[in-house]
């Protein structure tokens, strides 16, 4: 599975402000951005994006998921360090 097809699948089932995705075989770096995670704590933004790759997780499309969430304002001041090359 690409990058891109999870991106795809993210943006479809969470409507992200951004969603940046970089994978190495089946190991994915996934980056979210969005308002909808003001107040969550830590492990409810990992539980929103695994939610939707759950399937795929468990049927070992994809073997082994990083999240980082942030709202916008978050991302703004941590992207300078964590932007996917």
């Amino acid at each position: 599975m690409e990058s891109t097809d999870v991106e795809k699948l993210l943006n479809e089932q969470l409507a992200l402000a951004e969603v940046h995705v970089k994978s190495e075989g089946t190991h994915y770096n996934i980056i979210a951005v969005d308002d909808c995670f003001d107040g969550m704590s830590r492990v409810k933004k990992q539980q929103t994006i695994y939610a939707p790759l759950k399937a795929l997780i468990e049927d070992g499309t994809i073997h082994a998921v990083s999240i980082k969430a942030y709202t916008p304002q978050e991302w703004t001041r941590e992207k300078k360090f964590n932007m996917p090359s």
